[in-house]
């Protein structure tokens, strides 16, 4: 069982993590300063709701859990990596996720910030492909 993590400041592996050549965030850190565990349950009950686990594979588990009539897509890595690359895959799609250390929280954008406080994480916009939705100037 992993145990619960708090960062309190410059120590921890919060600043290991991967460079990101292309910042995408739109938020800070929690006020909170709290950093969620990389498990899928641990996370599901700090956002209020229990995970039905969709994926448990060796570069990731999926859970998805329901609080009240929301959604919630949680998944995890055994290391930063196989997170970058993930977050890589769905920049197609664009979106905002919730990014934690060996995590991502997927949920309507308007549910992520309201999170941060009780899990931590960094609220991140993935551009997408495709037309813009924005009209043409002409």
């Amino acid at each position: 069982m992993l145990a619960l993590a708090t960062a309190c400041g410059g120590g921890g592996d919060e600043g290991k993590a991967s460079v990101n050549t292309k910042p995408t965030s739109v938020s800070s850190a929690p006020a909170a300063g709290v950093v969620a565990p990389a498990k899928v349950e641990v996370i599901a009950g700090l956002i209020g709701c229990t995970a039905s686990i969709r994926i448990d594979a060796d570069e990731l588990r999926e859970g998805v859990c329901q609080k009240g009539k929301d959604g919630y897509r949680i998944t995890t890595f055994p290391e930063e990596k196989y997170k970058e690359t993930w977050l890589e895959s769905a920049s197609v799609y664009g979106g905002k996720y919730l990014v934690g250390m060996r995590w991502v929280v997927s949920a309507k954008p308007e549910l992520l910030e309201p999170l941060r406080p009780r899990i931590g994480g960094t609220v991140r916009e993935l551009r997408g492909i495709g037309p813009s939705a924005a009209p043409s100037p002409s």
